[in-house]
């Protein structure tokens, strides 16, 4: 039978069985596998593919929806890619139409790579923003923090649950819940017995990845990041809105190099929800 056409290949739903096709699509793009984060990704979102038939996964993505269940406020899409040999054949398009078609009325947002961002500005995405993203070795800063630290507890969780909602602008609780399981290390920052910010520290190939960091300013953040950065050995990695240069700077100072930028973007919505002072780095860039 001749081989259907790109625009006639079935759209369909993503579930963990597909977690290695998302990683080889992953590595067949120049990405890392990052399976890891595709399984936080496909249980805690919703994945959608295109399958080549006799040649499996050629295209995915994944939305993860925040707020009501059913009715979400806001959503985030993100690892949106398409196989090498299918590249530039409106594969990518297709499937981020049918996704932004089946989100209906609800706000999405999704961090774009320079290569992507033309495809989603065609889509009615708007640059609202940009995140860096740093990557190297820390090194201590000498002086003493004046913000205590230390790692969270599962008493801790429904304080860090209010905060987030209060920060992120939507209830994320579904993938809040999860990062006790997907971190290697959970910290909050207190004044007074009362939680000021929190911050995750998750693996992802060499790195640990900090994310979410969200704190009530900039040494609370700094805080947070030295934590991390003391009880662990690799590489930390981050992606930081530009907006916090106080932040950057120092995290450069600190032995943290510049990555790339990403175009933060909106589709339905002029601005992200929530306080952009107190959040300083996303989960991940493909969850918000």
């Amino acid at each position: 039978m001749p081989t259907p056409p790109l625009t006639a290949l079935p759209i369909r739903r993503l579930t963990h069985r597909d977690l290695t096709a998302c990683a080889d699509l992953s590595e067949d793009r120049g990405w890392p596998r990052e399976e890891h984060k595709w399984g936080l990704l496909l249980s805690a979102g919703k994945g959608y593919g295109i399958d080549d038939p006799g040649r499996g996964l050629v295209s995915a993505c994944v939305v993860t929806e925040y707020g009501p269940y059913g009715s979400p406020a806001f959503g985030a899409i993100g690892m949106v890619l398409v196989a090498e040999r299918y590249a530039r054949q409106g594969v990518g398009r297709r499937l981020m139409r049918h996704v932004i078609s089946l989100m209906g009325s609800t706000p999405l947002t999704l961090h774009a790579t320079p290569n992507g961002r033309p495809l989603y500005e065609e889509l009615g995405f708007k640059s609202t923003g940009r995140a860096e993203m740093v990557r190297g070795h820390f090194t201590p800063d000498e002086r003493a923090s004046g913000v205590a630290t230390r790692a969270a507890t599962a008493e801790d969780l429904t304080s860090i649950l209010r905060l987030d909602e209060e920060v992120f602008g939507a209830d994320r609780t579904h993938m809040i819940t999860r990062l006790p399981a997907f971190a290697d290390q959970l910290r909050v920052a207190e004044d007074e017995g009362r939680i000021i910010g929190y911050a995750a520290a998750w693996p992802n190939m060499d790195t640990q990845v900090v994310g979410p960091l969200i704190a009530r300013d900039t040494e609370t953040a700094k805080a947070l990041l030295s934590s991390l950065a003391a009880h662990t050995d690799r590489p930390l990695r981050t992606d930081i809105d530009v907006r916090h240069e106080k932040l950057l700077t120092w995290l450069k100072a600190r032995g943290l190099e510049p990555v790339a930028f990403n175009a933060v973007m909106t589709y339905g919505i002029t601005e992200l929800p929530g306080d952009w002072r107190r959040r300083f780095a996303p989960l991940t860039v493909a969850a918000g």
